[in-house]
């Protein structure tokens, strides 16, 4: 055990034993009666409640013709797109979210039947687990439902915050996209059209900034981007690169990052570690109908005055999401 902490440090123990608690508590929920105790609320009313409390937090659904209105096609921002189909996906997600609640509460009361898909969101919002209907329409998550909910109302409100802005943010939440690749694709396309360069010869530059939101303005070519967490080290704003963890703290917050397009021939040549984004914790997905991985989305070069070798026995990645 001292050679491994050695080697790879307390952190990976707590994550260990993390992993484990968690395979342990998701056991015993499977295996808890659903009948309530006498006296208290029955669980019919509670997930009544639950789902009723649910409603009230999601907000309207987007508005496609206004959107599209607001928001042409444009050939010199590809933004504008990557937009529309964002608010398309994430419209098809809360319309089942919508009426799995809507339905489940009519069916508790009798009034419509209790089929196996109302039957498992029903045992799902008991024990606080996201239902297999939701994630079915949805982007990867592990989170449990209070927190899935949480999250899906900040994605939500950011996109709203864009659409009644009428201008595309400084610093993008990069987390909040549903489908990332098609942000970042719409980002190399911005730059390929203003400078008449074929896409397939771009790739991205990175810088780390150590300025805050509210200290930067929009840049002239790429696009800053936020919520990533590092997994395995942090970011050091004094020497500019990636050092050891502190001890007990699994993960901490990168800060704003600088995607530069720029022809891969032109790159310049560093100290840097490959590092994988993933949009969970996870860490595998598959390979959906666009050929894209659904959890891995690119790999970022990060400064790094350790070599890479230390970070790969790490593990070390960027998540875009937390598990809580």
């Amino acid at each position: 055990s001292s050679g491994i902490n050695a080697e790879y440090g307390d952190n990976a123990d707590i994550s260990k034993d993390q992993q484990e608690t968690g395979t342990l508590f998701a056991n015993i929920l499977l295996t808890l009666p659903t009948q309530s105790s006498s006296g208290g609320a029955s669980t019919e009313d509670t997930v009544s409640s639950l789902a009723k409390t649910i409603l009230e937090q999601l907000p309207p659904q987007f508005d496609l013709l206004a959107v599209n209105e607001k928001f042409p096609i444009l050939y010199e921002d590809s933004m504008n797109t990557c937009l529309r189909q964002e608010v398309i996906r994430y419209n098809r997600l809360t319309i089942v979210v919508k009426q799995t609640l809507e339905n489940l509460m009519k069916a508790v009361k009798g009034l419509v039947v209790m089929n196996s898909e109302l039957e498992e969101v029903f045992s799902c919002l008991l024990i606080g687990k996201v239902p297999a209907s939701w994630l079915a329409q949805s982007y990867p998550s592990l989170k449990p439902l209070g927190g899935y909910i949480a999250d899906l109302v900040l994605r939500l409100d950011g996109f709203y915050e864009w659409i009644n802005s009428g201008i595309a943010p400084t610093v993008f939440w990069i987390s909040g996209f549903y489908f990332t690749q098609s942000f970042l694709t719409a980002a190399s396309q911005n730059y390929a059209r203003k400078y008449s360069i074929p896409i397939d010869l771009l790739g991205f530059e990175f810088e780390v900034l150590n300025e805050s939101e509210s200290q930067v303005s929009k840049p002239e070519d790429g696009v800053y981007v936020n919520g990533l967490f590092l997994e395995g080290c942090r970011w050091c704003t004094v020497n500019n690169s990636l050092v050891e963890s502190h001890s007990k703290i699994l993960y901490s917050k990168l800060p704003i990052l600088w995607l530069k397009p720029n022809r891969r021939t032109e790159f310049t040549e560093g100290s840097t570690y490959t590092c994988p984004v993933y949009k969970t914790s996870a860490r595998r997905g598959t390979l959906s109908t666009t050929g894209h991985s659904t959890n891995y989305v690119m790999s970022v070069e990060l400064p790094s005055t350790e070599r890479p070798t230390k970070w790969i026995n790490r593990g070390v990645a960027l998540l875009c999401q937390l598990n809580d």
